[in-house]
């Protein structure tokens, strides 16, 4: 028996509402165990909605040490952000099952979910079908690199919608809009509101996303959640104005 979808309902809930949702990114190759410490330590106080774990490029051996740490040590809901059907490891809550609808590679859209399809079914993971949209942001992402496709265009918000409506006519349940770690440009929010106008799906935003302005706008012009990762990830401190921004925004 699958689980309870309590993790999508949640995510669902905030879209009907209006209570807009931070999730903090956490990709392995970036935090050690003082630093995860450190950042759970700030969690306490400035409490977040969830944490993504994982990367476009997730090197490193611990991303099962830092789960189960994420695990004793907080309440937050940990969800998997896998780019590969080997990134599955440790205890988690949930995982986005991503299938990347910007692109044409069959990898990235069925393949690697039919790798990885025995696996998530004896895991007892809540999944989350997600349709993954990568947007171009100004420069080459690690996740474009790896996965082998193009970007969609940052200046085609019709594109991004209608990408979005096949996916939610597909039976995904989320969206994400993501222009990748490291961002230059953030997703432009005239290409949020397009997609928010297009689908009833819950909408999640990442990318560039690096500053409380910037947040501040993604959930203006139509997000859900927004994500935040390698500013955290570098500046620690920036938690408390990114859970700050996203507390004192409304629906509109």
């Amino acid at each position: 028996m699958r689980p309870a979808s309590t993790l999508l309902d949640s995510f669902i809930a905030h879209r009907q509402h209006g209570r807009k949702a931070l999730a903090v990114l956490l990709d392995p190759d970036d935090f050690t165990e003082a630093g995860l410490r450190d950042l759970l330590a700030r969690v306490a106080e400035h409490p977040v909605d969830y944490f993504f774990v994982g990367g476009s490029l997730v090197l490193s051996a611990h991303q099962a040490a830092l789960l189960a740490l994420l695990k004793a040590h907080s309440t937050v809901p940990v969800l998997l952000f896998p780019s590969h059907s080997l990134h599955l490891e440790g205890p988690a809550d949930g995982l986005l099952l991503l299938s990347l609808i910007s692109g044409r590679n069959p990898e990235f859209l069925i393949g690697q979910h039919v790798v990885a399809a025995p696996r998530l079914h004896a895991s007892g993971l809540e999944l989350l079908p997600t349709g993954y949209l990568l947007v171009d942001s100004g420069r080459p992402t690690t996740a474009s690199y790896m996965s082998g496709t193009a970007p969609l265009p940052h200046d085609k918000p019709g594109i991004a919608a209608t990408t979005a409506l096949a996916g939610e006519q597909l039976g995904l349940r989320l969206t994400y809009l993501d222009a990748g770690s490291g961002a230059l440009h953030p997703v432009s929010a005239a290409m949020i509101a397009a997609v928010r106008a297009t689908v009833a799906t819950p909408l999640i935003v990442g990318g560039g996303l690096n500053t409380a302005e910037k947040l501040t706008a993604a959930l203006a012009a139509g997000a859900d959640v927004v994500v935040v990762g390698n500013r955290i990830a570098e500046e620690p401190a920036f938690l408390a104005a990114a859970v700050a921004a996203v507390r004192s925004s409304v629906a509109g």
